[in-house]
Formats: C-alpha cells, sequence, structure tokens
C-alpha cells in the first residue's frame, strides 16, 4: 500500500492546483462520484471539511436496502434502483454488506388500504397503519422487481403461533408476521474511506483530502485551508460538484450562489446493549410501525442491538444530537414490540443522530418527503466562471448509481469517453472475498500460515478488513502485541490504521477505522491508550496530546451520550490469542 502521508497529499496539491473537477464534500456522494471520475481517468480533487464520512453518512441506519416503505410514495423507479444496488453491494462488498433477514409485525388485516391507496395516488399525505393486505401487496411486488436477478429468498408469511414461538416475547395482539430480506453493512464508513483507498492505489491523477476547508471563492479560484496545518491554497476547477449534503445550500454561499434546495431530517439511533432483546431477535431485523405512523427498525449489530429511528425537519445541520425526547420516543416505540423487555439507561452504550440530505419540500409529513436523489445546477456566470452541481439526497445503498448518473452527465461536458463502468467493480477488501465456507476456510488457514496468527485473530481481522487484512500482516511484524486496554485490537493495527488509512484525529480511530464506539467497546484507559500511539505517530508535544484527548472525550460525550465518568467505569475488553 501506498502510505502516502498528508504533507506528500498537500505538496501535490501545491503543484497541480487545476482540476477538470473539484468535489465540495467526503460523504459517500462525493467520494462515490470522486471514484467513479477517476476510473475514467478525470483529475478530480475532493476535499472534506472533516474526515471522509463524518457527517450525515456517519450515521445512516447501516440498512442496505430496496425501499420498501417508497412503494407507498410509487416510487417504483427508485425501488428498482435500490434492489439493483442492493445486489451489487452485496456482490462488490461482501466484507462489510451481509443479508438481513427482516421480520415485520402485523396487527391487523385490513387496516391501511384505503389510506395507503389516497397516499399512493398522492391524494393524502396522512400517516396510517398497515395491515396483512397492504404489506403482502408491498412485499409480493419487491418479489417481481427482484425476479430477474434473485439473489434472497421470497417473502413469507408466519402464524400468530410460529411467530410468537421464534421471537419470544413479541407483542401478543398481532395476527400475523411477515417476513423478507434486505441487507445491512457493518462499517459503513470504512467502505467509503476504501474507495479513496482504491483511488489512490490506481490513479495519478486524483487527489483527496480530509481537513480541507473550502473558505470562499473570487473569480474562478476557490480559497481553501488545511484545518490541521494552517496552511491556505487556491485551486480550480472547469466543473465544481456541491456534495456538502446537508451543507449544500451554505456551501453554494460560499461559491455566491443562493439556493434552498435541501430540507432535511434528523434521525436519531440508540445502540443497546440488553441479552434479552438480542436473543429476541433471533438474527433477525424487526421492521415496524410506531404509533405514529413512522417506521422503526431493530436488528442485531456487534453483538448489541440497533434502534430507530427519529424523523424531524431541522433548519440546521449542524451539531445535531440524540435527545432525552428522542430516547424516550425510540425505547416507546421498541416497548410496542416487546413490551415485556425493560431497557435500563445504562443500557444504552452508544447514540448517533444525523441529518438526511433530503430535498427541500412541503409535504404535511417527513416520510412523504421522496429519498430518491437530484442534481440541481448553477451555471457558470461571470462572477463564477465555473457552473456548480449539487447532489441532492441519495443514500448509502443507491451512492453508486448516483454518482454514475452524474458522472456520465460530466462526462459530456468535459468531452470525454466513458472508459469503465463500475457496476461489478470490487471495494477494498471485497476483492477476490470468499464466496463460500469452504474458500473462506482456505483463506484462513493460508492466512494463517503466512502471518503465524491463530484462527480467531485471523478470522477478526478478515471481518474488520477484507481481504485487505493481507496488507495489515505485511505491516506488522510476527511479535506485534495487542492493546492493554483492549486486547482483540493490536498495537501494530493501530499504528497501520493511522499511517496508511489518513488518520488525523483520535475520532477519526475510534468511530470510523474502527467500530470500537458504536460497539460500546470505548474504555477512557483505552482512549488514552490510543491517543498516545497517535501522538507519538504525529510528534505532537504534550500539550497537543493532552487537547486531542479532551476534545475527543468532550465530543464522545455531546453526541454520542459517553460521559467521562460511563468511560471510565467501563473495563478494558476481553483476551485474544494471537499467535
Amino acid at each position: 500500500m501506498n502510505m502516502q502521508n498528508r504533507q506528500t497529499l498537500l505538496q501535490q496539491l501545491k503543484n497541480k492546483p487545476r482540476f477538470s473537477v473539484v468535489i465540495v464534500g467526503g460523504g459517500i456522494n462525493g467520494i462515490g462520484l470522486y471514484r467513479e471520475l477517476a476510473l475514467q481517468g478525470v483529475d478530480v480533487l475532493l476535499i472534506e471539511r472533516e474526515d471522509f464520512c463524518a457527517g450525515a453518512s456517519s450515521a445512516p441506519s447501516r440498512m442496505i436496502h430496496g425501499g420498501l416503505r417508497y412503494l407507498e410514495n410509487a416510487e417504483y423507479e427508485l425501488v428498482r434502483e435500490s434492489l439493483r444496488e442492493r445486489n451489487r453491494l452485496l456482490k462488490n462488498a461482501p466484507h462489510y454488506v451481509s443479508p438481513l433477514a427482516t421480520t415485520i409485525p402485523i396487527y391487523s388485516w385490513f387496516d391501511g388500504v384505503w389510506g395507503s391507496a389516497l397516499r399512493f395516488l398522492g391524494l393524502s399525505d396522512k400517516p396510517c397503519n398497515r395491515g396483512a393486505l397492504v404489506i403482502k401487496m408491498g412485499l409480493w411486488f419487491y418479489d417481481i422487481l427482484t425476479s430477474s436477478e434473485r439473489v434472497m429468498p421470497k417473502h413469507r408469511f408466519n402464524s400468530v403461533k410460529k411467530t410468537a414461538q421464534r421471537w419470544i416475547g413479541i407483542n401478543p395482539d398481532l395476527v400475523c408476521s411477515a417476513t423478507y430480506y434486505d441487507a445491512w453493512i457493518s462499517h459503513p464508513e470504512r467502505l467509503g474511506l476504501e474507495m479513496i483507498l482504491d483511488v489512490q492505489e490506481q490513479s495519478d491523477t486524483a487527489l483527496a483530502l480530509n481537513y480541507m476547508t473550502l473558505e470562499g471563492s473570487a473569480g474562478a479560484e476557490l480559497k481553501l485551508k488545511d484545518s490541521r496545518t494552517g496552511q491556505s491554497f487556491s485551486v480550480s476547477g472547469q466543473i465544481v460538484v456541491n456534495a456538502a449534503g446537508p451543507w449544500i445550500d451554505f456551501t453554494n454561499q460560499k461559491m455566491r450562489g443562493e439556493t434552498n434546495v435541501i430540507g432535511g431530517t434528523k434521525g436519531s439511533h440508540l445502540i443497546v446493549n440488553n441479552a434479552a432483546l438480542l436473543a429476541a431477535l433471533d438474527g433477525h431485523m424487526i421492521y415496524y410501525e410506531n404509533q405514529d405512523g413512522r417506521v422503526c427498525i431493530l436488528f442485531p449489530y456487534f453483538g448489541n442491538v440497533l434502534v430507530g429511528s427519529t424523523d424531524i425537519k431541522v433548519q440546521s445541520p449542524q451539531d445535531v444530537t440524540c435527545t432525552e425526547e428522542e430516547r424516550r420516543y425510540i425505547l416507546q416505540s421498541l416497548a410496542g414490540v416487546f413490551p415485556d423487555i425493560e431497557i435500563k439507561d445504562q443500557e444504552i452504550v452508544f447514540s448517533f443522530s444525523g441529518v438526511r440530505p433530503l430535498p427541500s419540500s412541503t409535504t404535511a409529513t417527513n416520510g412523504q418527503i421522496s429519498r430518491n436523489h437530484s442534481i440541481h445546477i448553477l451555471p457558470a456566470e461571470h462572477h463564477r466562471p465555473y457552473p456548480v452541481y449539487s447532489m441532492i439526497g441519495g443514500k448509502w445503498t443507491t451512492f453508486r448509481a448516483f454518482a454514475e448518473q452524474l458522472s456520465d452527465q460530466l462526462l459530456v461536458e468535459l468531452n470525454r469517453e466513458k472508459i469503465q463502468s463500475s457496476q461489478d467493480l470490487s471495494i477494498g477488501g471485497g476483492k477476490d472475498y470468499p464466496a463460500d465456507k469452504n474458500q473462506r476456510d482456505q483463506w484462513l488457514a493460508k492466512f494463517c500460515q503466512d502471518s503465524q496468527l491463530s484462527l480467531s485473530r485471523a478470522e477478526t481481522l478478515l471481518q474488520r478488513y477484507g481481504t485487505k487484512a493481507g496488507l495489515l500482516k505485511d505491516y506488522c511484524d510476527n511479535t506485534d502485541e495487542p492493546l492493554q486496554h483492549h486486547s482483540q485490537y493490536s498495537l501494530g493495527e493501530i499504528r497501520f490504521l493511522i499511517c496508511a488509512e489518513r488518520v488525523e484525529k483520535l475520532l477519526d480511530i475510534v468511530l470510523r477505522r474502527t467500530s470500537l464506539a458504536i460497539s460500546g467497546e470505548l474504555n477512557l484507559a483505552m482512549i488514552q491508550e490510543i491517543n498516545q500511539i497517535l501522538g507519538a505517530i504525529k510528534d505532537w508535544d504534550q500539550q497537543q496530546s493532552d487537547a486531542e484527548l479532551h476534545n475527543t472525550l468532550k465530543f464522545l460525550e455531546i453526541n454520542h451520550g459517553l460521559d467521562r465518568m460511563t468511560l471510565s467505569n467501563r473495563t478494558s475488553c476481553g483476551e485474544m490469542e494471537y499467535v
């Protein structure tokens, strides 16, 4: 792996400040477009003011799905596209995207028939409960849309008796349940990063920088500032793409363009460590309606349960957090599914919240706002001699299709030919990933032999990095030692992440390069240990290290409900045999 340090990347920007395309925003939409353009040999610059996938792209429901609910809004093409892209992610990123059996508890036979019909025809915005007939029609259509490339089983209905036997403690008022299949993503932020690293290995004309802020513009030039070093840069592009998600309107203002195209809604989630709830799910996601008609989810996630979400309109995307009111809402909705399972406050091990970059809308309910994606264009003008293409909407499932559509449009504008398609292109550690148990066993056996690691350690690395685990093996020698306060991560592994994966802050590691925070495994001693490793590599003095630790702890408390006392009371994580 080409481990380019930040100074090398900044020097590249200084040496070549002019690009065909400049992308502002390093969330999944911006990264997807960056990858598409780089595949076509376009010289492209991607800048992100924070870390890659640190904004809205860090707070999805972790589902990769076709959008069953979108059928009610008659968004057939969106569902068709979503199902197609879901299947491609299952194929191209099998190390992070996996099938997810999903069960819907149903409490009536015929509720919602009239209301759903009115919503389908665009004659009503009112939410309504959905009975078995409405759900049956939706799942039947879902199966039809995947009939030409079926990769998972068709839906089935379960009787009251079978439902109660399998999902112990589920609300007894149901009349039946339905099970169908979608998918989930284990490490979304890592998947985004892997696409950037793939481009880094394959392209000499593409450059991506995190912690690079767009300060403003003057004529053809964009004024940038590196928040890590304080250096300023002037760059230009024939075309600028605004992929800032919920911040699109604010970003357009910096390029002297007034828009009002975003009307985002906030979605909050909880991670719950409750053994009874985890057991009750039996490996399934439960996809259910709250009393207000809002669709919610809960499913197993890193040995805990992910529960969500809310859907609240916000005026500003800045500093959104999961409020106490949202916590109560989510737990109240959960109690409607498993009424006898009590969730204690200390069992909420992590919370997160993000703003969906939805189009501006006047619909009566947030659930009716389209989840489709679109492109808004600010044409070139005398004070801005480049057009600005804004990427509106989109979601993790369809990022590749959205990026491909815009890339094809930009290639026409640039008078360039399309060289290759990303439809069947593996991402990062998904390349040559073992397709079945036999291949997996063979891969692990060879990996253990080459690295002299234990089988359990090899399995952990395959799960975390896919086939890119080989890069980690090459970086670490056979005497690599586990961390003192989390023995399932090693000293060499953390050093590798810092040196090879564009890490600039402690939060980059605990929130995005690893699953330490969202899995509920963080403790104060571990954070301090990782901060020492990071500070040594970055050559920070004690004041810088102390400031980094302070800022990290403050962020975790405000944004994720992890105060210092909670982290102090957590113990170090288990033991693992390395060799």
